[in-house]
């Protein structure tokens, strides 16, 4: 939507609404031409799971004015809903970032003052247990403030319905269809705290929900009493000053884990991530601290959450004392592994056992989980996907999910959340590693074990930022061009199948998303990111020995990135 910069731009400068820092910063720009469209030319994206962007002023950035707009279109269509609905109400979390409990605080009272239910964190919490809360309290919808492992200047709003899940499309289509309806500018009644307090609209959360979610999360544990064992098992741990500090360190202790070594620069809650660059455990340069740590003290396992708690990376010292940063493929596949044989061994495995991923994630998972007599399904990239096939089956008992997850970090063993959950796969890493040590074994030994077993899996994934304006428009030449063009191979594979998610019927949801079946189990994927201006290119392949698996991988990459440079 075109707001016409200079005439948008005026119109803000000129709002009672604006706080005194948002005016200074429009001043601030006032000869700026190029600064001022960037804010202007169109309003923050509500995407398919809520907003992210740079904090500042605008309809462009995440803002006071943003977040009650938003929440008054969210808080339109709860309304349209019924009555029912309104009394069932909203949860609302916030993480560590900058102005996150300003903006959770604004959305609870916009929503108040729409007479809906709230019910709002006393203080920071991880997504997991908002999405544990909302199932808790039986709620119509939540909301959580974060912008996940994005830097610092950066904050978000994600929208999530009864089951515990991101919204879905349509129900995003809905939605956004109310909230374009509010202009930014209108003002927004809100109630007053203590009004709202009073009036039995305005809740708080806290100790009580951690306990019920901490202790929900004990039950999925299949090596319970494991820490005894294993006296000397070491971990050093960082939330990468995020909210994931507490409820990490507090389920781990509770399970009894003595030597837990917290990284205390990065323990306690700032949205300045000062000690990184970059708060994505993902990356090993995020772990630097971390690592030192474990140097100094000979940990076996580090890991790391990012600022909401619901991803986890994991590093693992091998025999030899040397550090391995796991891909978010193989620590799927390690703990899938680990539960299912565990589960299987004890006699609890149910028949209609059922694992869940993405189409861009390793079709290792598939290979372990046939291993044991369990179904696999792949949904589309995002975890709401996962979520929906599990309240589907919730309903109907078809099947009985175990674990679901996707290449980038995100996991979830149990049925507590809809969502990925950090806190429960850092339980579970851990409890594996201490398994293992008592048998000699590191997480290494074990992931050769199933690479012998099951094949030399490797996948990759390339990001390329094209930010702006122009930016979009280059995406969308390229993903145009990858779907109309005939490609024989990229690097040494034949192109066998190629999937447009958008044009075909694939019986899953339409998506922007192009996936080339390449030959020798071999694949690759295109999709634009969801959250950030980037092109996202994904591959996989399955070859007799790891090297050949790099040399095959590096080759479909190489092949996919030389084309994008041609267009």
């Amino acid at each position: 939507m075109n707001l016409f910069p200079e005439t948008g731009y005026q119109k803000w400068l000129e709002s009672k609404l604006l706080t005194r820092e948002m005016k200074e910063e429009l001043l601030s720009i006032r000869d700026d031409k190029e600064a001022i469209e960037d804010r202007f030319y169109t309003e923050l994206s509500f995407g398919t799971a809520g907003l992210r962007g740079i904090i500042g002023a605008g309809p462009n950035r995440m803002n006071i004015l943003t977040v009650k707009k938003t929440t008054k279109g969210l808080g339109n269509y709860i309304k349209a809903q019924g009555e029912d609905a309104m009394k069932r109400g909203v949860a609302i979390a916030y993480d560590c970032r900058r102005k996150s409990p300003e903006f959770a605080r604004e959305a609870a009272l916009v929503l108040t003052g729409m007479g809906i239910k709230t019910y709002l964190f006393e203080e920071l919490r991880s997504t997991p247990e908002l999405s544990f809360a909302l199932r808790k309290k039986g709620c119509i919808s939540g909301i959580v403030i974060t912008a996940s492992h994005n830097p610092p200047e950066y904050n978000g709003y994600k929208v999530y319905w009864e089951d515990g899940a991101q919204i879905s499309s349509s129900r995003a289509n809905g939605i956004i269809e109310a909230i374009n309806q509010i202009n930014p500018l209108e003002n927004i009644e809100l109630l007053r705290e203590k009004e709202a307090m009073e009036q039995g609209l305005l809740e708080y959360l806290g100790e009580e929900m951690d306990t019920a979610f901490i202790e929900q999360i004990k039950t999925e544990s299949v090596h319970r009493g494991i820490f005894k064992e294993a006296e000397k098992f070491k971990v050093v741990f960082t939330p990468l000053h995020g909210t994931g500090g507490r409820p990490v360190k507090r389920v781990l202790e509770e399970q009894g884990l003595n030597r837990f070594y917290p990284v205390k620069e990065e323990f306690q809650p700032n949205g300045e991530f000062p000690t990184v660059e970059y708060p994505n455990p993902e990356e090993k340069k995020a772990f630097h601290l971390a690592i030192d740590l474990a140097d100094r003290i000979d940990a076996d396992l580090i890991l790391g959450t990012d600022p909401d708690a619901d991803r986890v990376g994991a590093i693992v010292r091998d025999s030899e004392g040397k550090n391995h940063l796991l891909t978010g493929n193989q620590i799927g596949a390690l703990i899938l592994y680990d539960l299912l044989k565990t589960k299987t061994e004890k006699g609890i495995l149910p028949k209609n056992a059922h694992m869940i991923k993405t189409i861009v994630t390793s079709e290792m998972g598939v290979d372990i989980a046939k291993h044991f007599g369990v179904s696999t399904e792949d949904v589309l990239t995002g975890f709401k996907y996962i979520g929906e096939r599990m309240t589907e089956y919730e309903k109907t008992g078809e099947k009985s999910f175990q674990f679901g997850y996707e290449e980038s970090y995100g996991y979830l063993a149990g049925t507590h959340v809809r969502d990925k959950d950090a806190v429960v796969t850092s339980m579970l890493l851990a409890e594996m590693g201490a398994y293992y040590n008592t048998r000699g074994q590191t997480l290494i030994d074990v992931l050769h074990m199933l690479f012998e077993e099951f094949g030399y899996y490797q996948e990759d994934l390339v990001s390329i930022t094209l930010a702006g304006k122009d930016g979009l428009e280059k995406i969308k030449t390229i993903m145009e061009v990858f779907r109309k063009e005939s490609f024989k191979s990229f690097g040494s594979k034949k192109v066998l199948k190629k999937v447009d998610y958008e044009h075909v019927d694939t019986g899953l949801p339409k998506a922007n998303v192009v996936k080339f079946f390449l030959e020798d189990d071999a694949w690759l994927v295109l999709r634009p990111s969801g959250t950030e201006p980037k092109l996202k290119i994904y591959g996989g392949v399955k070859e007799s020995d790891m090297r050949e698996s790099k040399r095959a991988l590096r080759q479909i990459i190489d092949g996919a990135k030389k084309r994008i440079e041609d267009i």
